[in-house]
């Protein structure tokens, strides 16, 4: 392939990588992960509320890494509220699993970082081929792409498995009993979903630019050399 066209392709993977960075950093920040509707139990027993009385039983809230905010109703009026995860939920939520996220998503960010100047630095420099090179390259994708689908799977299970947002609903809450109704990913995660099929489309980009997979490299050099010993 010609030089320019190399540089095109790795240019344009170092813009992606770029904008991929800065959108996994405004998403940390932002309690834009996951927005979930829950029930008042406890009223809904007491009135026996049923249809469009149910309204008046049903909070939201939305939440991210670090804060979020909600409205708690149940049949007295809106009651709004604001949280954050440190230090106010570490009894009440799975810290470990919570603490990963964070620390994936901030790995995320330093890897896809670390990426862009990699592709910009084969695009227009004098790479090296063991760590600037297309090796490097594929690595990086590699595991920035493994870091964002890590922080996916477990947010997902702190949600899901681990009843995140129940626990939240029910944070101090001694006289009503909250359910969740329903949970739904905002654009804070499926910024990281994109940020994951970025790096699987650069990995592409390099194959596109004319190198070869790692793996399959190292498997036609053994061919090869397994045929010339044959010869010999």
């Amino acid at each position: 392939m010609p030089s320019q066209q190399k540089k095109v392709i790795f240019c344009t993977a170092g813009v992606l990588s770029l904008a991929c960075a800065l959108g996994v950093v405004t998403a940390l920040g932002t309690p834009s992960w996951i927005k979930a509707t829950f029930l008042c139990k406890t009223g809904v027993l007491l009135v026996n509320a049923s249809g469009q009385e149910l309204a008046k039983f049903t909070g939201e809230m939305q939440y991210g890494l670090f804060h979020g905010e909600g409205v708690r109703q149940c049949g007295l009026g809106a009651r709004p509220f604001r949280f954050s995860f440190f230090p106010d939920f570490l009894k009440a939520i799975p810290v470990s699993i919570h603490v990963n996220v964070i620390l994936f998503s901030t790995i995320l960010i330093l890897l896809t970082t670390v990426g862009t100047a990699f592709f910009m630095y084969n695009a227009f420099g004098k790479p090296f081929e063991t760590l600037h090179g297309p090796l490097g390259l594929y690595l990086l994708s590699f595991i920035s792409g493994s870091c964002g689908c890590l922080v996916m799977i477990l947010f997902a299970s702190e949600v899901k498995i681990h009843h995140l947002s129940e626990k939240i609903a029910n944070y101090k809450e001694g006289t009503y009993a909250y359910k969740t109704q329903s949970e739904k990913y905002t654009i804070s995660f499926w910024v990281v979903f994109i940020c994951f099929f970025v790096h699987v489309l650069n990995g592409l980009l390099i194959r596109l630019a004319g190198f070869q997979f790692p793996f399959a490299k190292s498997k036609e050099t053994e061919t090869t050399n397994v045929a010339a010993d044959l010869m010999y």
